[in-house]
């Protein structure tokens, strides 16, 4: 068998194989089974594919491993298979490709964030490839292919990983979105420029959309390297059709697309989602009958570099919560949470009793405890049109990663500017448990998005233009079961740009300044949460159903003592008031929260009826 270096010389057209997992389902393999675990239970299935991709005309082969990455497989409990899965997957190819084809190792996208938008460092992440990568060169692969990759930090990882276990030439797949970018908002030709640099054999294109949107990035791309090309588009868009999802594009058109592709420069061509045999024997027929009637112009690469940050707006100048903050100055705020219905009349009347008593602002919960309320942002901006500043709770559970950008750039637009960041409750907690939550990030990935925007760059570090300049602070809590965990993830939260942080509801003092000296070389200004009780089931509640808050026992006895005699709320504000004594000289301000909708109990904290 030469070697696909040889192959990379050459001066002519291949073709790769098309969707193996289209195959699969096609043969009654239903999509809730683990497509990569096949190739120990059913590898004759699996076998059966590559023969008909090679009937077809397919001179390559991609192993059955697309999903076959420890992140992947320990949702199937095959977590500690990942080695011989992939050696197998490579072994069934090769017996399948004899020694007239090739085959590719198929690495695909973790299926988790990477910092800074996740929990899952570059250095975790490059070591679950380098499992994979080890059992595909274990099994006999000639090329790897990384593909479907959305994140460039990701497949940079990837490259690592298989750079160092050899030196088998590597193709570096990107997918796109209809609008010609990466979900994460990278430019075709930013990416080639980037895998370029990182030392890709190959640079290419697949899955996501159709064969016309991949042209038009695979002519911007040809532009910027003078590496050789590669794209395996989709059969089109899939649609959705009694409840299966069927690809459109006829082997056809995607004939004739291919010779489009080639003509624009491409070397190597072949399928992905929804493409059968069929297609790839008509892409084939159109690689054969094709000569490229001209190179693809190409430039030396420059490199540009990590894009630089715009300065940002300076905290001062943000907004009023935010240049007491700056100044040092002690800062009040209440929480109210948004109205039930769409009637915003009540919630008003309590906004414009807190502005007269003199306090800074208002938080507005982001569907607290996953209650469904009025959203966080409209309620705000409702309550800024009394001329008080809010601060608005925002969170990770409803929005997936583009939803939250969208929403971001809306609300700086809209004038919005105090946040706190949350990664919110599990709709579990609340009244639809079978509603879904998203949770694309955490409070952490999501600072770090807001510091980008804030410096002028979207979450694929792409200019926006003007910076947003949002001040934004985290949630902490001081009485955390783990307190080691909750002290990384506050150091991460202070490292990804958070201005200020707010603490859960705390009710005991000594506890807050222990926590205070734990976290005092971080230098930002932590706000403490009080919540002045309204009763003993109201402080039982509290105590046992809400995570994160812990009330003393003493605390308790008190309110059950007050409750017999009637006086349960005029404790609860007088122990509230006890706190905001012993802590004001240790914070920077407190967020009085008003419970069960009560207002003047929050206001009584600081003294004001």
């Amino acid at each position: 068998m030469r070697d696909f270096r040889a192959l990379l010389a050459e001066d002519r057209v291949v073709v790769f194989d098309g969707a193996m997992g289209t195959m699969l389902y096609s043969k009654g393999v239903f999509i809730n089974r683990c497509y990569d675990e096949l190739n120990l239970k059913e590898p004759d299935l699996v076998r059966e594919v590559h023969a008909a991709y090679i009937r077809a005309g397919a001179e390559v082969l991609e192993t059955n491993t697309f999903g076959a990455t420890r992140p992947h497989l320990e949702g199937y409990g095959l977590g500690e298979q990942v080695k011989v899965i992939n050696r197998r997957a490579a072994e069934i190819a090769r017996e399948a490709a004899g020694e007239e084809r090739y085959v590719a190792g198929a690495v695909g996208p973790l299926g988790i964030r990477l910092e800074p938008y996740g929990p899952t460092s570059e250095a975790e992440a490059e070591a679950f490839f380098v499992e994979a990568i080890e059992g595909l060169l274990e099994g006999g692969v000639d090329c790897f292919v990384l593909e479907t990759f959305s994140d460039l930090r990701e497949i940079q990882q990837a490259l690592k990983a298989v750079r160092s276990r050899t030196d088998l030439p590597v193709f570096a797949q990107m997918t796109i979105q209809d609008d010609g970018k990466t979900s994460y908002g990278t430019d075709p030709e930013d990416a080639a420029r980037m895998l370029d640099r990182w030392g890709a054999d190959v640079i290419g294109l697949n899955c996501s959309v159709g064969p016309a949107i991949i042209l038009e990035a695979i002519e911007k791309v040809a532009q910027v390297t003078d590496k050789k090309l590669s794209a395996l588009p989709n059969a089109g868009m899939p649609r959705e059709i009694h409840g299966r999802k069927m690809y459109m594009s006829s082997p056809d058109y995607m004939a004739k697309y291919t010779k489009r592709l080639i003509q624009a420069g491409v070397k190597f061509v072949g399928g992905c989602c929804g493409t059968t045999p069929d297609h790839i024997r008509q892409i084939a027929d159109a690689a054969r009958a094709l000569s490229p009637r001209r190179q693809a112009p190409a430039i030396t690469v420059q490199e540009r570099g990590t894009r630089p940050l715009v300065e940002p707006v300076p905290l001062a100048e943000r907004s009023r919560f935010g240049a007491k903050l700056a100044a040092g100055t002690f800062v009040t705020s209440v929480e109210i949470v948004p109205p039930k219905g769409c009637d915003p009349k009540v919630m008003l009347e309590g906004v414009r009793r807190i502005r007269d008593a003199g306090v800074d602002a208002i938080n507005v919960p982001d569907g607290p405890r996953a209650q469904s309320r009025m959203g966080a942002m409209a309620a705000s901006l409702l309550i800024e049109r009394e001329g008080i500043e809010a601060v608005v709770h925002y969170t990770c559970r409803d929005r997936n990663l583009l939803g939250m950008q969208s929403d971001l750039l809306g609300a700086a637009a809209l004038g919005i500017r105090n946040l706190l960041l949350v990664t919110g409750d599990p709709p579990k907690m609340g009244p639809y448990p079978q509603a879904t939550a998203v949770f694309d990030i955490d409070s952490i990935g999501l600072s770090n998005m807001v510091h980008r925007l804030n410096h002028g760059l979207d979450l694929g570090g792409n200019p926006i233009g003007q910076p947003t300049a949002f001040c934004f602070g985290v949630g902490v809590n001081p009485a955390a079961l783990d307190l080691a965990h909750e002290l990384d993830r506050f150091a991460w939260k202070v490292e990804a740009g958070a201005q200020y942080a707010i603490t859960q509801p705390v009710f005991d003092a000594e506890q807050l300044k222990r926590f205070l000296a734990q976290v005092a070389h971080f230098d930002i200004p932590i706000i403490a949460g009080i919540w002045p009780l309204a009763s003993y089931r109201n402080a039982e509640f509290m105590s046992n159903e809400v995570p994160g808050v812990v009330i003393p026992p003493s605390v308790l006895a008190r309110m059950q003592e007050a409750e017999a005699k009637g006086r349960a709320a005029e404790e609860g504000v007088a122990i509230a008031r006890e706190m905001l004594d012993e802590v004001r000289g240790l914070v920077q301000g407190v967020q009085v929260s008003a419970p069960l909708g009560k207002i003047p109990l929050a206001l009584a904290v600081f003294g004001n009826a």
